[in-house]
C-alpha cells in the first residue's frame, strides 16, 4: 500500500510526500498497469465532495500522488491519479464541497459545471432530484451511511436508540433540509416539535446548553472527537445510526449525470476498479493518506480543524462498525439493488409529502448500475 513521508514545501504552499513502503493485501489479481487511464478518461478526473477533507473521503485522497499539490484559494487537492503506486497516466483533482460550495448540493455542481465527471450523491439526493437532475451512481465505497443522531448519556442514561429520543422531547439539531429528518418524523419515530433544523456542524449549541439537545454527526468524527479533543466535553457521546432507524440511502456513492456516465463509459470501465481498490487500500492502511488530508486542511485553512488522530480513529470505526465492508454479493463498492428499490418507495414517499416530485416509475437502474464495478476487489 502507498505510504508518504514528509519531504518538505513544494512551490504552492503545499506539503509533498514521498513514497516509502508497498505492501500486497489485494483481493483482486489485475496488476495496476502504467497510463492505463491516458487517452481513455479526460487528462484530469475531477471528483466534487461534499465537505472539507476529512477521512470519510479517504478512497478519494488514496487516488492522488505523491506530487500533489493544494489550491487553498480554491480548496481543491490535485496530482497524478495512481493506482496505488502507480501512474494512470491522467491527472486527478478532488475539490472540497460544504463552505467551499457554498453549501450547495453536489448535485447541482454536476449540472453547472461539466468539468466534473463524478461526484458525492448519497442515493437520497438522487431519488430526490430524479425529476429535473437526474444522476446515475457507479460505485459506493460506503456500506452503510456515517451519518448519525447523537445524544448525551448522562443527560439520557435509558436512550439507547433515536426512536428513545421521542419519549424524553429533547429538541434534535440536524442541517435544514435532510430528508432523513422528514423520515423520522413522517414515521412517527421522532415529534415533528422536537426537531431543530439549526445545526451547522459545529459543537456550539451542543455546549451551550450541556448536552439537553441531541445533534446529528458522523459516527467517524464526533464520538471521538468529542471524547478526545473537544475540551469544553471529553467525555462520551451515545449514537445510533440513521441506516439503523430505517434510512438506508448510500451515502458519498460517486455519480455523474446520465449523459456524463455514457460519454466516459470506456473510461469509467477502468476507473471504477481503480476507486474501489484506492478504498481498500486506504482503510488497510491510512496513514500517509491521512498526512495529506491533514496538509490539505492545514493549507486551505478555512476554519476546518482535523488531526491525524481525528483521521485514524475514523478508519477504524469504518472497519469496526462494517460502514465500509463488502456487499451481498461479496464485493466492495458494488451496490444492492433490492436495497436501492426498498429505499426508493421510501424516498418517494417521503419526498412527495414534501412537495418533490421524484421521476415517475423511478427504478433502482435509474440512480445506480454496477456495470463497471469489479467483482473481484473486496475488502476484510
Amino acid at each position: 500500500m502507498k505510504k508518504r513521508a514528509l519531504t518538505g514545501l513544494l512551490t504552492t504552499g503545499a506539503l509533498a510526500l514521498a513514497a516509502c513502503g508497498g505492501g500486497d493485501g489485494s483481493s483482486d489479481t489485475t496488476a495496476p498497469a502504467e497510463g492505463v487511464l491516458k487517452g481513455v478518461c479526460p487528462d484530469t478526473v475531477v471528483f466534487q465532495t461534499d465537505w472539507n477533507p476529512e477521512a470519510e473521503h479517504g478512497f478519494l485522497y488514496e487516488l492522488i500522488g505523491d506530487d500533489y499539490t493544494v489550491d487553498a484559494a480554491q480548496a481543491r487537492v490535485s496530482g497524478t491519479l495512481v493506482d496505488g503506486e502507480t501512474s494512470s497516466g491522467v491527472r486527478v483533482e478532488v475539490r472540497s464541497g460544504g463552505p467551499a460550495i457554498g453549501y450547495q448540493r453536489v448535485t447541482s455542481l454536476l449540472y453547472q459545471d461539466p468539468d466534473i465527471m463524478l461526484g458525492f450523491v448519497s442515493t437520497d439526493e438522487a431519488v430526490d432530484l430524479s425529476g429535473e437532475f437526474p444522476t446515475v451512481a457507479v460505485v459506493a465505497p460506503f456500506n452503510i451511511n456515517p451519518q448519525i443522531i447523537m445524544w448525551d448519556p448522562v443527560t439520557y442514561p435509558d436512550v439507547k436508540t433515536i426512536a428513545d429520543l421521542k419519549a424524553t422531547g429533547a429538541k434534535v439539531r440536524y442541517f435544514d433540509g435532510a430528508a432523513y429528518m422528514d423520515y423520522l418524523t413522517q414515521e412517527g419515530i421522532l415529534d415533528k416539535a422536537q426537531v431543530d433544523g439549526t445545526y451547522d456542524g459545529q459543537p456550539a449549541s451542543f455546549i451551550a446548553d450541556g448536552g439537553k439537545a441531541a445533534q446529528q454527526g458522523f459516527g467517524t468524527s464526533e464520538p471521538f472527537y468529542y471524547k478526545n479533543v473537544l475540551e469544553q466535553w471529553l467525555k462520551d457521546v451515545e449514537y445510533q445510526y440513521i441506516h439503523d432507524a430505517g434510512w438506508t440511502a448510500y451515502a458519498q456513492s460517486l455519480a455523474g449525470k446520465p449523459e456524463t456516465i455514457e460519454a466516459n463509459d470506456a473510461c469509467l470501465k477502468l476507473l471504477v476498479p481503480i476507486v474501489q481498490r484506492a478504498q481498500r487500500n486506504y482503510v488497510d492502511s491510512p496513514e500517509g493518506t491521512n498526512a495529506l488530508i491533514v496538509d490539505a486542511v492545514e493549507t486551505i485553512n478555512n476554519g476546518w480543524a482535523y488531526t491525524a488522530e481525528q483521521a485514524a480513529a475514523a478508519v477504524v470505526k469504518m472497519l469496526e462498525d462494517k460502514l465500509v465492508a463488502n456487499s451481498p454479493d461479496g464485493t466492495l463498492g458494488s451496490f444492492d439493488l433490492d436495497r436501492v428499490t426498498a429505499f426508493i418507495e421510501k424516498g418517494v414517499k417521503v419526498y412527495s409529502a414534501i412537495g418533490s416530485k421524484p421521476k415517475e416509475g423511478l427504478t433502482a437502474g435509474d440512480v445506480v448500475t454496477n456495470e463497471y464495478i469489479d467483482s473481484s476487489i473486496t475488502v476484510g
